[in-house]
């Protein structure tokens, strides 16, 4: 079987520099490592890394050609059903949410949900992400009441995880355009432009906290650090968070300049 831990460490390596050409390279390597030796197992593994990077780089061909190699690898390997299905479906149903695809997007993150809560061996982290995401795509598609217990549910899982300040903040980032995307679509008007106090009230809410968040004392500055940091930063600006904006740069690209 292909090394699958060595093989995350390095892409690790990779994105701690921002090297994607070279974690593209890395990935496709190891894929074609895997079919030489038909190890499937192994296939899957690289498969969702590659779909999970090309979602990153927005290149939508790609994301889908190894979206549906990953899903077709399920049922080669019987899988369906497992952890490995559960993380499959997630990163498949991120990606066509990335891209538009959303009502396809949320029936994966229902299979995904129905793998992960009937296991008892689930980790809390791919809860929180999984709800996080369904949020997202509950919003997308308009349907605000869903999106907002999601969060919810992200919000407390992530509760119990080391370091899960990082994914929290993403959330009431999150939440802050839900709040944005509900008024809109009740009052037919941006709501920060009409002068909605209660919107804006709610968008500040959650942008304080968030930004307490990422700097909760105690967080490993690493590069999953730098990529949050460069992940929430434009909203803070979207929001005029000027200053939050360039210190969060500043942070990333301090860990990318030391990695």
């Amino acid at each position: 079987m292909i090394p699958q831990q060595r093989i995350a460490e390095k892409l690790d390596e990779h994105m701690s520099r921002r090297d994607y050409a070279g974690a593209e390279r890395h990935l496709l390597y190891w894929l074609d490592e895997a079919k030489a030796i038909h190890d499937m197992r192994g296939e899957l593994m690289v498969s969702n890394e590659l779909v999970g990077h090309f979602r990153k780089t927005g290149n939508r061909e790609q994301a889908f050609i190894h979206a549906a190699h990953a899903l077709n690898l399920l049922e080669k390997t019987g899988f369906e059903g497992t952890i490995s299905a559960g993380t499959t479906y997630t990163n498949v149903a991120t990606a066509y949410n990335a891209f538009g695809r959303n009502e396809e997007s949320l029936e994966l993150f229902q299979k995904a949900a129905q793998v992960y809560e009937a296991s008892p061996h689930t980790a809390p982290h791919l809860l929180g992400g999984l709800y996080n995401n369904m949020a997202l795509t509950c919003t997308s598609l308009m349907r605000f009441d869903e999106a907002e217990a999601y969060y919810r549910k992200a919000l407390e899982k992530m509760g119990a995880v080391e370091n899960g300040e990082l994914e929290q903040a993403i959330t009431y980032l999150n939440m802050a355009d839900a709040a944005v995307a509900k008024a809109t679509a009740q009052g037919g008007v941006n709501p920060l432009e009409s002068g909605d106090e209660v919107c804006e009230r709610e968008v500040e809410r959650c942008l304080d906290t968030a930004l307490n968040l990422l700097n909760t004392p105690g967080i490993p500055h690493d590069g999953y650090y730098a990529f949050v940091c460069e992940k929430c930063a434009p909203v803070f600006a979207h929001y005029g968070y000027f200053l939050a904006d360039e210190d969060l740069r500043n942070r990333a690209e301090a860990i990318y300049e030391r990695a």
